[in-house]
Formats: structure tokens, sequence, C-alpha cells
């Protein structure tokens, strides 16, 4: 009943070493396992900061290292007013404002109770509720170290104020980060697989020999894979705001005009990961080596500011980073373009390498 058993695992062995695709195999658990170990940590700490210190006394410097020494506020500079504080926020430059009033150290040094305010951005309701139950503690311990000195001593009084999300929904964090997830999925793998199939039956070899260019082969190809990105771009949009009943606070044209643009990096990275396929199999371990990073180290469910430094500077090199953070800024708290102008930045540098990138491989793998 065995005969010929060892010579059909041998040769099974030699197809499999022969295969480029059996290479994932291990490259992917890999990838996993080193993200999930060293980059994945929901212990929030280093929440950019900053300080508006009407008071400028010994008693305010002290309360801002109070902050600081928590581990979990990371001062990056002091404004000149509340506004501004707003403004860092809603930019997204910071996520926490501190606001020390002028009558701060009087208040201290006559044993009256002193209040500080902190601003809090709740689009990131992990980072938020963090924020807000460290600042309590602050206080808290502020208070307890100086019990009766002087007699009457009432304490620090902080007063946590959450922006744009004060009930800490966990769904207006996710949600809209999801349309970023959901977009470049749809345009990697429905790009890539729609060269990759054409490849396979040969009909794309049939119509690099057409009178058509190839340029407008590639671009009469991605059209309407984009076409289908906006599509699930509005149709992930409607669900938010009238099932989770998400509002949108910011502009909408100009939420779509940029998810417009993050299509082109998107699908570019669709025709690279279809260069470098042979079969529809190999696409999808690509495309999942191109996915892992995207959903886990985008910002999309876990915090960039906790990952260590090198695999925090990857994530500058992951193009859906920078449209999670337009997708947030636009929607939960109201970004205009000269907010988001750095991300914007970004995505059009990514737009311009890989367009020319992937469509010049794309023409030589069909030359």
């Amino acid at each position: 009943m065995l005969r010929g058993f060892w010579a059909i695992v041998f040769k099974e062995g030699v197809q499999i070493r022969r295969d480029p695709s059996t290479r994932f195999v291990f490259l992917i658990p890999a990838l996993q396992t080193i993200i999930f170990g060293f980059a994945i940590d929901m212990d929030v700490q280093h929440i950019p900061t900053v300080v508006f210190d009407m008071d400028r006394s010994v008693e305010s410097r002290r309360l801002i290292e109070s902050f600081q020494n928590t581990g979990t506020f990371d001062i990056l500079r002091e404004v000149q007013g509340e506004k501004t504080i707003r403004e860092e926020i809603i930019a997204g430059t910071a996520k926490v404002g501190i606001l020390i009033p002028l009558d701060y150290s009087s208040n201290v040094l006559s044993g009256k109770q002193a209040t500080v305010q902190v601003l809090v951005d709740g689009s990131d309701s992990t980072v938020a509720t963090n924020a807000v139950q460290t600042s309590l503690g602050v206080g808290q311990v502020y208070s307890l170290n100086r019990a009766g000195i002087p007699a009457g001593e009432r304490g620090l009084d902080v007063r946590p104020w959450v922006l744009f999300n004060p009930d800490l929904e966990s769904s207006h964090f996710y949600v809209p980060g999801i349309i970023g997830i959901i977009l470049q999925i749809v345009t990697v793998f429905l790009t890539a697989f729609a060269i990759v199939r054409e490849r396979e039956r040969g009909t794309l070899e049939q119509l690099a020999v057409t009178p058509v260019s190839k340029w407008a082969l590639i671009l009469g190809k991605l059209l309407p894979y984009s076409i289908i990105g906006i599509g699930q771009t509005l149709f992930v949009l409607l669900l938010m705001r009238y099932v989770f009943l998400i509002p949108i606070e910011g502009d909408l044209a100009l939420l779509m005009l940029l998810s417009i643009l993050f299509l082109l990096p998107a699908l570019s990275m669709g025709i690279l990961v279809s260069t470098v396929s042979h079969t529809q199999a190999q696409a999808t371990q690509i495309g999942l080596l191109v996915m892992l990073p995207s959903v886990l180290l985008s910002g999309f469910a876990f915090p960039r500011e906790t990952m260590p430094l090198p695999i925090y500077l990857i994530t500058f090199l992951i193009p859906v980073t920078y449209y999670v953070q337009i997708l947030r800024g636009i929607i939960l708290r109201g970004a205009d373009f000269l907010a988001l102008w750095p991300q914007t930045a970004a995505l059009a540098a990514f737009t311009v390498v890989l367009v020319v990138l992937s469509s010049l491989r794309f023409q030589k793998r069909m030359g």
C-alpha cells in the first residue's frame, strides 16, 4: 500500500523548495510574531502634550514636572493661549493640553484649592481614557502630599475636559480608521488579482501586442478600480454616519479629495504585487505581507507612540498611516487642509514614487 511513498515525499519536497511562494510560509508568521511581540503595547505612554502656563511660577513648574514624571505625558512645549492648544489638538500634533491659571501659585501657597484644566483629545478613546485617569491621579497624589500643610488645605482640583468624543466611545476611534484599511485592501487585492488573473489566462500578453500604448493599458485598468475604491469609501462613510451615528465634523469634499489622493499609491502597490506574482495564490501571500504592517503599524488599532523607536520609524513608510490621520482629523476633529498639510504632502510624495515605480516595473514585465 505504501509503494512509492518516499518517492512522492521527495518529489513534493523538491517542488516546495522550488516554489517561490513557500518563502512566505515562514516570513508572514515571523513578521506577525515580531510586530505583536515588540510593537503592540496597550500601555499608553508618552502622550504628546502642550502646556499653557499663565502663572509661570516655581509651583507651576513643579506641577508640570509632576505630569512629565508620570511617563504618560510627554511635554512637547509651552504655548501662548488656549486657542493654540485647541489648534494643536485639532491638527493632531498634541493629544493633551494643560492649562495652569494665573492664580495657581497664590492659591497653593495660601492653602486654597488650586484648579488646573486638562484638555484631552477624545478621538482616540484608549489614549484619552489613560490621559484622564493619569491626570486625576496627579491631582490626588499632589493633594495627599500637601495634606495638612497649611491648615485648611483643599488640594489640587484637576478638571479633565474631553474634546470631540466626550463619551469616549471606541467606535469613534476605530470606524474612521476602518475606512482607510478597507480602501487599501480593496485597491491592492483587486488590482493585483485582476492583473495576475489576466497573466495566467494569457490575455495580458495579447493586450501588450495590440496598438494600445502601455501607459493607456495601465491607466485603463486602474480607472475602474479607482471608481470602485471611491464607491467603497462613500458606502463606508454612510454606514459610519447612519449605523454608528458618527458625524463628519470637517469638510466632506476635502475628505473625498484626499481619499482619491490615497487611492493612487494604494493602486500602485497592487501593481507592484502583480509584477512579482505569477499566480493568484502568490498575489494573496505577497498582499498579506503588505497588508499586515499597514493594519498593525498604521495607528489604526494600536497607538504608534508606544512602539519601539525602530518600529515607530517604519510606520512613517506606510502610506495608510497618513490617511488614517487624515480620516480621524477631518471626521472627528473637523481639521482643515492647513492642519493636515504634512499628511497630504506625505501622501503626494508616496503617490509620485509608487506610481512611477510600479508603472516602470509593470512595463518592464510586459516587455
